[in-house]
């Protein structure tokens, strides 16, 4: 079989936009080139690749399954035939994808935006959730960089711990823990009703083994998924909950909440960013790295 590469950035862009005119315009061709281009990837491959339902355009089962690997091969094959061009940021057209815990979104996703699109006002980001379960999107090239607190595990994965923040106890303007009355020791801390922030709904954590090693445990009393849900849990409520200091400066301030020092010995909680290896030497997604390194790292 002899293979056009050009059918396969065409494929790229069409399973990426979902539409013939979208696809086009990525690529700078014409409409009447890009539907060329797919009429013959519909023969090569014996699929429609993208079906018409109503006034939009469907991708086929066959074309949802291939799409992480088609766009993992087309920045293979960029990396293989372009190693050393220069990379041209104002020319610059393409579409990250990042899985970022949402606490770290909130906090350095704002300026990651500003600085892309003030060097590459041609990249887009697609900030997406994480998933409550373990998910593979790193390595079938589904998700091109994640931020959270968790080291990579796979081996083709890579792993950068670019920040670290201490936790900090969050509770309303005027709860009993925070009126300056009495300190706020360990076992006042343990009395409280908790509440934990986890997207999989655990109930405890590092917070636990080292409370059961002073001989104390605290009771949870439910959990929220993300930070946000959290704060709001905790404005008309004695609650309490425990996150990082950076991701919860601002909302805390916001909110006219109250956080307070953490009376454990508890490491600071860490923030990796990961990717696949894939990407080492892809000069794009080199330089997105070091924006998503300083956008993560720099006081807010």
């Amino acid at each position: 079989m002899q293979l056009d590469l050009n059918l396969l950035a065409a494929l790229d862009a069409l399973l990426e936009e979902g539409s013939v005119a979208g696809a086009a315009d990525r690529l700078h061709v014409t409409a009447p080139a890009m539907s060329r281009s797919l009429g013959r990837i519909r023969r090569t491959t014996g699929d429609q690749i993208l079906v018409r339902t109503g006034r939009t355009m469907t991708p086929t089962p066959y074309a949802i399954a291939v799409r992480a690997q088609v766009h993992a091969l087309l920045q293979q094959v960029q990396g293989v035939l372009a190693p050393s061009r220069e990379l041209d940021l104002p020319a610059l057209e393409r579409t990250f994808t990042l899985r970022w815990h949402d606490s770290l979104v909130a906090l350095g996703g704002p300026a990651l935006l500003a600085a892309v699109r003030e060097q590459a006002p041609g990249v887009r980001l697609r900030f997406i959730a994480e998933s409550s379960t373990d998910n593979p999107g790193l390595r079938r090239g589904e998700v091109d960089l994640e931020a959270n607190a968790n080291p990579p595990t796979a081996p083709d994965v890579r792993g950068e711990r670019v920040a670290e923040t201490d936790q900090v106890v969050v509770v309303r303007r005027g709860h009993p823990l925070g009126d300056g009355r009495e300190a706020l020791t360990a076992e006042r801390y343990a009395a409280a009703d908790h509440l934990a922030v986890s997207r999989r709904g655990n109930l405890t954590g590092g917070i636990d083994d080292v409370l059961a090693g002073l001989g104390l445990a605290r009771r949870v009393v439910a959990t929220a998924p993300t930070e946000a849900t959290a704060l709001e849990f905790v404005r008309g409520s004695d609650l309490v909950v425990t996150a990082p200091e950076s991701t919860t400066r601002r909302p805390v301030a916001d909110l006219g909440l109250l956080a307070l020092a953490l009376p454990l010995d508890l490491r600071p909680a860490p923030v990796f960013l990961s990717w696949h290896q894939r990407y080492d030497t892809d000069r794009a997604h080199a330089w997105l790295r070091e924006l998503a390194r300083t956008a993560l790292s720099s006081p807010h």
